[in-house]
């Protein structure tokens, strides 16, 4: 095991994994993200260097005090052989499988290794697997061969128009995290509120002002750089209203380099519609979490 140290590591790393897109994609980010400032203080690790097979990102074992928040006790995999890369996996320096904790990877095919460590470190994995979008934008720059001019939207990847008086174009301030947190399908608790508090302050955040002067809809990123917890009130949807929201940060984020991709839930329709609305690619892989559990 290595640890990437270094400017001059991590971004030769970087560009590694940019050869290796979309499979790489989630880590891609990552370690994108650690070149720009690295804001969540995360580190990657490589089983040999610079031949790699497996890459895992995981934040500093000082960060890592809650054995049960497995919001902030995450881990992002990349392996060019994920079948084969139990061993590296096991590593307690690698990963502490003590702890409740997720992992994500564009990996389905990890799930057999997941499952294998599972049964020998004596915790429960669920997989959850989930539609992984890349923007346009980033695939021009990143990917173009995954560009399909024939599945573009006709709109252009512009979202309907939104009333501009009523709705006002903002960022989310920390105290917003509590409304985010209601509405995010992996939330709900103490726990998620202090990880979305984390990103809001990290990351750029983007939501509109309703005609009370409160969010009505909204859209972040999380330590990887993935645009995550968009949503809309109840009483706002279905106004195409979150469609403008990731627009504008879509945009923005280009502007600013970053890669830009995004997963939905499989049975989120509206959610896919709008994907497609806006022209983002749908991957070849898919978007995977495992929340492991020790027994």
């Amino acid at each position: 095991m290595l640890s990437m140290q270094g400017a001059q590591m991590l971004q030769k790393l970087e560009n590694s994994l940019r050869k290796s897109l979309p499979a790489s994609l989630k880590v891609y980010g990552t370690v994108f993200h650690i070149n720009q400032g690295n804001p969540f203080k995360l580190k990657a690790l490589v089983d040999k260097w610079p031949d790699f097979n497996t890459v895992v990102v995981r934040p500093e074992e000082q960060a890592m005090t809650d054995d049960l928040d497995h919001y902030t006790n995450t881990y992002q995999i990349y392996s060019k052989d994920p079948k084969n890369c139990l061993e590296f996996l096991g590593l307690p320096e690698v990963i502490n499988w003590k702890q409740h904790l997720q992992i994500q990877s564009s990996h389905a095919s990890l799930n057999e290794v997941i499952q294998n460590l599972a049964a020998i470190k004596s915790f429960k994995a669920k997989q959850t697997e989930c539609i992984l979008y890349m923007a346009p934008e980033t695939a021009r720059k990143l990917a173009p061969s995954l560009l399909d001019t024939k599945n573009l939207s006709p709109t252009g990847g512009r979202p309907k128009a939104i009333n501009q008086e009523l709705f006002k174009l903002s960022s989310l301030d920390v105290t917003h995290a509590a409304l985010v947190n209601q509405f995010w399908l992996f939330g709900g608790n103490e726990r998620s509120q202090r990880h979305i508090e984390r990103c809001i302050r990290a990351f750029p955040s983007y939501c509109l002002l309703g005609p009370e002067g409160n969010p009505v809809s909204w859209g972040l990123m999380d330590q990887t750089g993935e645009i995550r917890m968009a949503g809309t009130l109840p009483e706002y949807r279905e106004q195409g209203l979150v469609s403008h929201v990731v627009y504008s940060q879509t945009q923005d984020l280009d502007k600013l380099g970053f890669p830009i991709y995004s997963h939905t839930d499989k049975s989120n329709k509206a959610m896919q519609n709008m994907s497609h609305t806006l022209n983002h690619i749908t991957m070849p892989c898919t978007w995977n979490q495992w929340n492991c559990v020790p027994l």
